[in-house]
């Protein structure tokens, strides 16, 4: 045994290590499953932390993927306990999977902390997974790695590609603007999704896998590899193995999540056109490992970079191509070459830096990551909103939204929630205009419970048929990443909480200033000190019991990352007293 491997004590020998009654119990449970006792004799037990389930198509494959995992642990002189967590999966999950991300990362935390692992390896995908998932480990800080399931194949539709949830609001659009005929829009179904894996375009699980690479929690290549592609199980094997380096390393997830590595993130995030749902999430994960990361750092570190991934929604193409392009190590090597990753030096899993993994990445295609000189946007970086309209700020994704709305000011149309919304916007004689502002309230953290992805509101079927493609939309709600459009989200505080956006009229002048970072309601300070007096208390339909209200009471608001209050933090991975 090497002198690293002789100074870590390695935390399962508090469960396997010793000779009493305890140990005993311990071991001969363990063996029930076949387990040889030499397995038990200081070798590192790493957890296989699995989302698997069939209700989350997106990570249906990921018993393939844990045997693969299992096979590099092994390998490297490990040895793997596989486990479940609540698999939080965006396409099927009611109302959404925002409510349980926080749920998740409970099962996460607690099921790392109370069982015999040394390190852990993180098996995400869709959406939520990922953030989940990083936040119960950071919360515990022992070596983890990522694995990402990768994006499924390029849709096809008429013989051309599309992309997966983006192509659905394209469809659905176009049905309503008559364009196309339902009947073509359901034939659109059987080539929407054609393998295992998540979204393909640049969506909110895409993006996570990205920035869950650029945080330098997973090995290079990991965000873009396509989930059926042999290369994906070969990263899988490589993971395995280096989880079991990392404990003999003592690579805690607290020396590699660092601000230096956020901020890395937040660049790149800019670079790729990544979704909206990395502000919440990125905040979250930083909350529980402690660095403080707030929204002005997307302002100062994200704002004036390019956008070079030229992919869909904002742009073309899709991850297939991405990844064949180069994937995020050509962007990472892209941005370091002109000065754009803020902290070369960054950690990651395999022990090197962020800049010696990636200053050398091959890029393939210059039509999909694009130069710097030549982006799709010039500024992508996610735009910040204050103003007395979103006294705690809101964001707008910039190379999703038309450059001529970018500063506007229009006329309100207010929808008091979404079940309003879905009713009022059919009305053929609503008072609309293409350059009036939709504002929906009561779609927040606690007024939507779980922050739905309903900020991208369709646009009324009337202007949709006069071919208007694009309008300034306001809520406190979150969007898909596959959506686009001018929408500005996660207002907060939301109106559910108290937010002035709750105290909107019809008729309301409403200013956005993107450049300015502004967003603002035209009424004087008296005027809105007045309504919000006047407010009638809203309050929350549905469940007043169960998890729903847990969530209700302790979510925190979009600024914050919407953690509960009483998880944000990190509580450790010392050893539970045992019960025996």
């Amino acid at each position: 045994m090497s002198e690293t491997k002789k100074n870590v004590k390695l935390r399962s020998a508090e469960w396997f290590g010793t000779q009493d009654k305890n140990g005993f119990m311990y071991r001969s449970w363990m063996k029930n499953q076949g387990i040889p006792d030499h397995e038990f004799q200081g070798k590192p037990i790493i957890g296989i932390c699995n989302t698997w389930s069939e209700l989350t198509p997106c990570n249906a494959h990921f018993r393939k993927l844990a045997e693969h995992v299992k096979k590099g642990i092994i390998e490297a002189g490990g040895w793997p306990v596989e486990f479940p967590v609540f698999s939080n999966g965006e396409s099927n999950l009611r109302p959404t999977a925002m409510l349980t991300r926080n749920l998740a990362s409970m099962d996460v935390e607690e099921s790392i902390r109370g069982n015999p692992m040394d390190a852990v390896v993180l098996l995400v995908g869709c959406d939520k997974t990922t953030p989940a998932l990083l936040m119960g480990a950071a919360s515990c800080d022992i070596p983890a790695i990522v694995v990402t399931g990768g994006p499924m194949l390029n849709g096809k539709l008429n013989g051309k590609s599309i992309g997966s949830g983006t192509a659905v609001w394209q469809l659905h659009e176009q049905v309503k603007a008559g364009e196309i005929t339902m009947h073509d829009f359901l034939a659109a179904e059987a080539g929407h999704s054609r393998s295992a894996g998540t979204c393909n375009t640049m969506g909110t699980a895409s993006t996570m896998a990205c920035m869950a690479e650029a945080l330098g929690t997973s090995l290079p290549h990991n965000a873009a590899i396509p989930a059926v592609d042999a290369r994906r199980y070969v990263l899988a094997h490589m993971s395995g193995m280096r989880i079991v380096d990392m404990v003999w390393e003592d690579l805690r997830l607290s020396k590699i999540l660092t601000r230096e590595a956020f901020e890395n993130a937040i660049r790149v995030n800019a670079a790729i056109g990544g979704s909206t749902n990395a502000v919440i999430h990125l905040k979250a994960i930083a909350g529980r490992i402690g660095v403080d990361l707030e929204l002005e750092d997307w302002t100062r570190v994200g704002r004036g970079t390019p956008t070079v991934v030229d992919l869909l929604p904002s742009g073309r193409f899709l991850m297939e191509e991405f990844y064949y392009a180069g994937g995020l190590p050509g962007v990472l090597r892209r941005l370091g070459e002109n000065g754009l990753l803020p902290n070369k030096d960054a950690l990651t899993v395999n022990g090197k830096t962020i800049w010696e993994n990636n200053q050398d990445a091959p890029i393939y295609d210059e039509e999909v990551i694009r130069p710097i000189d030549n982006p799709l946007i010039k500024d992508g970086g996610i735009c910040i909103l204050r103003g007395n309209l979103a006294p705690r700020g809101a964001v707008l994704k910039p190379s999703a939204a038309s450059p001529h709305l970018m500063q506007h000011r229009g006329r309100a149309i207010v929808f008091e929630d979404f079940d309003h919304y879905k009713t009022r916007i059919l009305d053929p004689d609503l008072d609309v205009d293409e350059n009036c502002v939709l504002v929906m309230k009561n779609c927040g953290p606690k007024g939507y419970p779980g922050m739905a992805e309903v900020g991208n509101m369709g646009l009324p079927p009337k202007l949709l048929a006069k071919g208007i493609k694009d309008m300034v939309r306001i809520s406190d709600a979150r969007m898909s990443g596959t959506a686009y459009g001018t929408v500005v989200l996660h207002v907060a505080p939301e109106a559910m909480a108290g937010g002035p956006l709750g105290i909107v009229k019809d008729g309301d002048i409403i200013a956005l200033d993107c450049a300015g970072g502004r967003l603002d309601v035209e009424i004087s300070d008296e005027e809105m000190r007045q309504r919000l007096a006047d407010r009638a208390e809203t309050q929350v339909k549905g469940a007043k019991s169960g998890y729903q209200q847990l969530y209700i009471d302790h979510v925190l608001q979009a600024d914050e990352g919407c953690d509960f209050d009483f998880l944000v933090g990190m509580r450790g991975s010392a050893v539970p007293k045992h019960s025996h």
